[in-house]
């Protein structure tokens, strides 16, 4: 019975530990300078990877290098002194979408298609001069944020993180649509 208290001692000593860390208080986009009010602390058992309250002054000015997300821990290669985002081969690009071109409930992280919309009233599909249905312009990705609109009626600005290759594709789509995909398929509609 001794042997066991005496282990049961033992092992909340080395696995009961908790650490002073710090977690996001609010989202941080990419570039943005760390502010005392974007950290919070919280206590766990977790001394590697995160950083602690103790080094909160080496993170405090410093740029968000990755998009940072509420009530994630804080690791320390998340920040510094330029962005590391996005990724090589990836592109950030922002679609100004009107009422009716997304779903409502459209939120960040999910994967998506985007479509160019109709002009005006003709809904039908985009001819090429031979009178063929023109290539594809879906430019598929990963939603970063979602913006409301600035005024009643107006667009919300939907960001996405595409292959660099469909950047410049994605900046030419006219009255953009947003498509969300099923989760198993990755292909565009």
């Amino acid at each position: 019975m001794v042997v066991s208290a005496v282990g049961f001692t033992l092992a909340l000593q080395v696995f009961g530990e908790r650490a002073q860390v710090l977690v996001l208080a609010r989202d941080v986009p990419v570039g943005q300078m760390l502010k005392p009010g974007d950290l919070r602390t919280v206590q766990v058992a977790a001394e590697t990877g995160v950083v602690p309250v103790a080094d909160r002054g080496t993170v405090l000015g410093r740029r968000a290098r990755v998009p940072l997300v509420a009530g994630a821990l804080l690791a320390p290669g998340q920040v510094g002194t330029s962005a590391g985002f996005p990724p090589k081969g990836l592109s950030q690009v922002a679609f100004a979408v009107e009422q009716g071109g997304a779903p409502p409930d459209l939120a960040q992280g999910e994967h998506v298609a985007v479509l160019s919309g109709p002009a005006g009233t003709d809904a039908g599909p985009v001819e090429g001069a031979a009178g063929e249905e023109a290539e594809d312009s879906s430019v598929v990705g990963t939603v970063m944020a979602v913006r409301a609109p600035e005024s009643v009626g107006g667009p919300r600005v939907v960001t996405m993180l595409v292959e660099t290759a469909a950047a410049r594709r994605a900046a030419q789509l006219d009255h953009p649509r947003v498509v969300v995909l099923p989760t198993e398929e990755r292909e565009s509609p």
